[in-house]
């Protein structure tokens, strides 16, 4: 039974764009607004402006405000990457841009934390390893290189926790699946304080748990004047992007996995049961208030790659996208033997490689940019299956992938998921799950659903269902065995790389670009 509500407002934050998407409750998008944010790569470092943020943010949220007209919006909520750290101090105000995602700085912090006496029972109880992707060195990264900053930090904050600071006016919390990226210790409700302290960090320094639905406050006077929302807003915890996506999907049964992929691709499956099997490759996250865990992980680019491809090959034509999948369709099936390893940046789930980087394997005189173009949608659905597979390996089961974010909106590329995976694909109506999948936590935790089921039905909406062609599956099937190879042989080659590259480049100038 569905309780009355009025509308409530998303705040999405990707790596690419801020976003704010009014929906009303019967999943009903009212009112839309987004504006673009700037990444700064510089060598290992990957960096946004947190000010840039609440700026913009400010403007999307008052032209939806507008947009969406004199009914009252109940509610706001806010979802954006995870693993992304932003130092504060005691006005809330920002010491330093937010280390993104990707950053890789904390490399010698991750091998440290891994030696401390501490570590393993935290990795027992989290089944999480300590990457340098996560928030822990990233801290300690801050504390042994910038010390005054250390000093000066109030909180070190996740963007979905800054902009509830900056919303609310200073309540500094996070939800408990956002703290994991902590390896807070969600069966016991605590941060792994032992290991924190031993490392000079106090968890005081830590944003206070709630669960995912939480009402934390109202909108504060201030950001009411900035934002054109009424002081009589709520504001409702959500969680990171790639959870809300996945709930955004719509899943409602095991062996159902979503595809969601933005600038990075998320794919993730269901259990209603504790898995019993824990796994280095994949992450299991329990949802406890829906009665589910939520299995699987996000690697580093999904639709970054497309953007990357257009950069190399497409930036002067007219018509990029649309030329791409006509040059990739036209190079055919196993793109002229031509295999490409997508790590751009690193990877994350399953391979957890912060070295690894692109390769093309097999170029040949014969191949152009339409053969490369191929080698990079297929590597998607490769992508795919190797997740797919660490899924199983813990008793898990996928028999069909729901698709959203921008690559969904590629036929081929899903044509390419369906055949290399060998498992339906259905493409879902609404491609901002993120924001959705929040919209539909939020509500949820505030009862306005009865389940989540319930709201998803309200949310998701299936607009397409595509069958794998079975002979191509067979034939992706020897070029995955290729695929996973190329990356096993050049493993040892990629940290060599990085130590020869860091000693070249040790005296040059740092290049800054845009992502």
């Amino acid at each position: 039974m569905v309780k009355r509500m009025g509308r409530i407002l998303v705040l999405n934050m990707g790596m690419k764009s801020i976003r704010s998407i009014v929906f009303d409750q019967d999943g009903n998008k009212v009112a839309d607004s987004f504006m673009p944010i700037e990444t700064l790569l510089q060598e290992e470092k990957v960096t946004q402006n947190p000010r840039e943020w609440w700026e913009k943010g400010c403007n999307v949220i008052a032209k939806t405000v507008e947009m969406a007209g004199s009914e009252t919006i109940d509610y706001i909520t806010v979802t954006a990457s995870a693993s992304c750290m932003v130092c504060v101090d005691k006005e809330c105000e920002p010491l330093l841009p937010c280390m993104m995602v990707s950053d890789r700085r904390a490399r010698k912090e991750s091998g440290l934390l891994k030696k401390n006496g501490y570590f393993p029972e935290v990795y027992q109880k989290t089944g999480l390893d300590m990457d340098p992707y996560l928030m822990l060195p990233r801290v300690l990264w801050v504390k042994n290189n910038m010390p005054e900053i250390f000093e000066k930090t109030y909180k070190f904050l996740a963007p979905n926790d800054y902009l509830i600071v900056k919303l609310s006016g200073g309540c500094a919390v996070t939800d408990y699946i956002n703290a994991q990226k902590w390896h807070y210790l969600i069966e016991e409700e605590r941060y792994p304080t032992e290991l924190i302290e031993d490392i000079g960090i106090s968890d005081d320094k830590l944003p206070t748990v709630v669960s995912p639905g939480t009402f934390i406050g109202h909108i504060s006077a201030k950001a009411a004047d900035e934002t054109g929302l009424s002081t009589k807003t709520k504001i409702i915890v959500s969680t990171y992007d790639a959870i809300c996506s996945f709930i955004g999907s719509g899943i409602s049964q095991f062996g159902e996995a979503s595809d969601v992929s933005g600038t990075v691709t998320v794919f993730r499956t269901a259990f209603y049961d504790k898995p019993n099997k824990s796994s280095n490759k994949i992450q299991q996250i329990p949802f406890k208030e829906a009665g589910l865990y939520i299995v699987g992980g996000s690697n580093n680019m999904g639709g970054g790659l497309i953007e990357w491809t257009k950069q190399c090959y497409y930036q002067s034509e007219s018509l990029p996208y649309e030329l791409m999948e006509k040059d990739a369709k036209e190079a055919g099936v196993g793109a002229g033997g031509l295999i490409f390893l997508p790590y751009l940046m690193g990877e994350r789930a399953p391979i957890w490689d912060c070295d690894a980087r692109g390769v093309f394997f097999g170029l040949e005189r014969i191949h152009t940019r339409k053969e490369m173009t191929r080698a990079i949608f297929e590597s998607t659905g490769f992508i795919n299956l190797d997740m797919i597979e660490a899924i199983e390996e813990i008793g898990g089961r996928v028999d069909t992938i729901r698709l959203s974010g921008g690559l969904a909106r590629i036929g081929l590329m899903s044509q390419i998921k369906a055949d290399i995976t060998g498992r339906d694909v259905e493409v879902l109506e609404e491609f901002e799950t993120t924001s959705s999948g929040a919209a539909i936590i939020a509500l949820y935790g505030q009862k306005i659903y009865a389940s989540l089921k319930e709201a998803a039905e309200r949310f998701s909406r299936i607009r397409m269902n595509i069958k794998p062609n079975r002979k191509n599956h067979e034939e992706y099937q020897r070029l995955y065995g290729l695929y996973k190879e190329t990356y096993r042989t050049l493993k040892p080659l990629f940290s060599k790389r990085i130590q020869i590259v860091n000693e070249l480049l040790e005296n040059k100038k740092d290049r800054i670009e845009n992502l």
